[in-house]
């Protein structure tokens, strides 16, 4: 495979073919360094050697009555994990400023459940305003299925982004959540697009998932047309149905990144949990296609922490994106 030539055909807009995916994810040790050169070779030509800082904020934990296997929130999880309702606006807008001063570009406040309520819509809008009015940061939230009415409540009241993940194929998706379904996710992809709020919008790798189903993921990310695609790998929780899984290889990880890039090359790519477990030593290397991190934890699992996170894009020769 001429690696080289897919970096030509990705800037000029071409979708790749299937073979040529398929040939990324099953690409040798040797001929890695090229891989990696040509995904760079992309990367560089929309976002040159910049890189975003994102932080997260687990503004409500627990009390999730969806099944989502992979999540140590969902229903049917035996972690142990915090659970409280929304936080109060004072603790969300010190998080902020926090998250500011770490170097963000964006901040981001994550609800369990399913979907939020009309009372916790109009409690985050309210946030949302309070933050706009202190802090220079880009808002993002990441609230469950929602129709346009409530997302435009909260673009009126400032808010920029909304992320909600399609996970994983559409075939695959039965075997990683029964309590709502691939289309329920896509639907309100469409109603973030629709109201005008860009759309962070990615997946999970690891969970049991053929080579085919990140094709499909991939793909149906390009046909969405979203703004920002954040790529989790897995973490196995103890306590959650996949406790003990081990499908990721460090390599394995890159070569994902690379396809990710190639199919959606003009759009934000994000190393999300699991980055640290999971690429481990190779963690520097996953910003040749991505140009995007996320630093100081995730919802209910520790991190790389922002001063170590900045010191590593810094002995790569890039910079962090203001």
């Amino acid at each position: 495979m001429d690696f080289e030539r897919l970096a030509e055909k990705s800037l000029q807009g071409e979708i790749p073919t299937r073979a040529e995916m398929n040939s990324v994810l099953h690409a040798s040790d040797e001929q890695l360094p090229e891989l990696l050169s040509a995904a760079f070779k992309v990367r560089h030509h929309y976002f040159g050697k910049r890189v975003q800082i994102h932080v997260l904020k687990n503004a409500k934990s627990g009390l999730c009555p969806e099944d989502c296997h992979y999540c140590s929130q969902s229903s049917i999880s035996k972690a142990p994990v915090d659970k409280y309702p929304l936080l109060p606006r004072e603790r969300l807008l010190e998080a902020a400023i926090k998250a500011k001063e770490a170097g963000a570009v964006r901040y981001c406040m994550v609800n369990s459940g399913r979907g939020p309520t009309q009372r916790e819509i109009d409690e985050m809008a309210e946030v949302v305003r309070e933050i706009k009015s202190q802090v220079p940061i880009s808002i993002c939230c990441s609230l469950g299925l929602m129709n346009e009415a409530k997302l435009k409540i909260l673009k009126q009241a400032g808010l920029q982004r909304i992320n909600h993940n399609l996970n994983t194929s559409q075939r695959h998706h039965p075997n990683i959540c029964t309590t709502h379904t691939y289309e329920d996710r896509v639907a309100t992809v469409r109603n973030v697009k629709s109201v005008g709020l860009t759309a962070c919008c990615g997946g999970i790798v690891g969970m049991g998932e053929t080579d085919d189903d990140i094709v499909d993921m991939a793909l149906a990310l390009r046909e969405l047309d979203v703004d920002s695609i954040p790529i989790n790998l897995l973490h196995s929780i103890p306590g959650t149905p996949f406790e003990g899984a081990n499908h990721l290889t460090p390599k394995r990880c890159l070569k994902i990144l690379c396809l990710l890039r190639f199919t959606n090359p003009s759009k934000e790519l994000r190393v999300g949990g699991g980055r640290e477990i999971n690429l481990r030593s190779l963690q520097p290397m996953s910003l040749y296609p991505a140009n995007s991190i996320f630093v100081n934890g995730y919802l209910t699992t520790p991190g790389q922490r922002a001063t170590e996170g900045h010191r590593m894009i810094e002995d790569l020769g890039f910079e962090i994106e203001e």
